[in-house]
């Protein structure tokens, strides 16, 4: 499994080859730093740990800090781990950025969803409401019975475990499964994936190769690239999860 962070930019459109509009996201991916590598011998599993967006010293915990200084890497905003069986070619402080990614691939974005805030049942669970809204009728959106005394009269009315209630709608951990490379632009680090993904624009997220459609290749690390301690100018990618 391959996989890099990057960050939503926004939707746009284009044409494909038979002159058919495809919606398209798109992602800045990388460049990504390699922190650490998991290995079967020290950790029981193998991953590659990448690095993303460099940060400021003082804004890092003390663990955060030690864990970059015990890596030998620059301090990232935000690490990940990537299950992968191959590690040939990785080495601490190595760049990988999009030609990781072939045009055709299918992937695995995780991500934030947008939030809404408190909601009723209507919009977060699709309730359907009162039929009309007049005759005296006292439903209108509201959810209706919540529970029951099943022990009779007298007894705590009590609210059944998962009950569909009003409440805090999105800014959620998402996944969406199967979506579809169009063009990759690796000089730019740039990814267009069909159709839509979680989160507003510029929203930290995961792509990684598809889980269900998995494919065998080997990371591409270019020999020329290595890591920088400069901070960009550029905004931070905002993500509730900053580091892993």
């Amino acid at each position: 499994m391959l996989g890099l962070i990057g960050k939503k930019l926004g939707m746009t459109q284009i044409f494909d080859e038979e002159g058919k509009q495809v919606p398209v996201t798109v992602l800045e991916m990388g460049p990504c730093f390699v922190t650490a590598l998991r290995t079967l011998d020290t950790d029981g599993y193998k991953a590659v740990q990448l690095g993303y967006f460099p940060a400021k010293e003082k804004k890092l915990t003390k663990a955060d800090l030690g864990r970059f200084k015990k890596a030998g890497t620059s301090n990232y905003t935000y690490t990940r781990e990537i299950r992968t069986e191959n590690l040939e070619g990785l080495q601490l402080g190595q760049q990988v950025g999009a030609e990781n990614f072939e045009a055709g691939d299918w992937v695995d974005i995780t991500a934030v969803s947008v939030g809404r805030g408190f909601q009723g049942v209507v919009k977060r669970h699709h309730f359907k409401g009162a039929q009309t809204m007049s005759h005296g009728t006292k439903m209108g959106r509201e959810p209706g019975s919540v529970g029951s005394r099943a022990g009779g009269v007298g007894c705590r009315k009590e609210t059944p475990k998962g009950k569909k209630m009003p409440g805090r709608m999105g800014n959620e951990r998402v996944t969406v499964q199967n979506v579809k490379v169009v063009q990759v632009d690796a000089k730019n680090n740039i990814v267009l994936v069909r159709g839509a993904v979680p989160g507003p624009e510029n929203r930290c997220l995961v792509v990684r190769t598809a889980l269900k459609r998995p494919v065998n290749r080997n990371w591409k690390v270019p020999a020329a690239k290595t890591e920088t301690s400069t901070p960009q100018e550029a905004s931070s990618p905002e993500s509730p999860e900053k580091n892993s």
